[in-house]
């Protein structure tokens, strides 16, 4: 199984991953805000994620991890 990290304090939201998984497991957290006052990107269901890492390939800041 993947496990795919966020750095949530430098994610600004953009929903580039979110459009990428092709599992569909990444979100955007409405329930939290980031010290810049963006809602940060989360994984819904990691046991579903296919190590595929295209969220980490697209991400423009750099903010994802993604371990195999």
């Amino acid at each position: 199984m993947a496990k795919v990290t966020f750095n949530e304090e430098k994610c600004k939201g953009c929903r580039l991953c979110v459009t990428v998984c092709p599992k569909k497991i990444i979100l955007i957290n409405t329930e939290k805000l980031n010290s810049k006052g963006f809602h940060p990107a989360d994984v819904k269901e990691m046991d579903k994620c296919i190590g595929c890492a295209f969220c980490a390939t697209i991400c423009p800041d750099v903010v994802i991890e993604v371990e195999k």
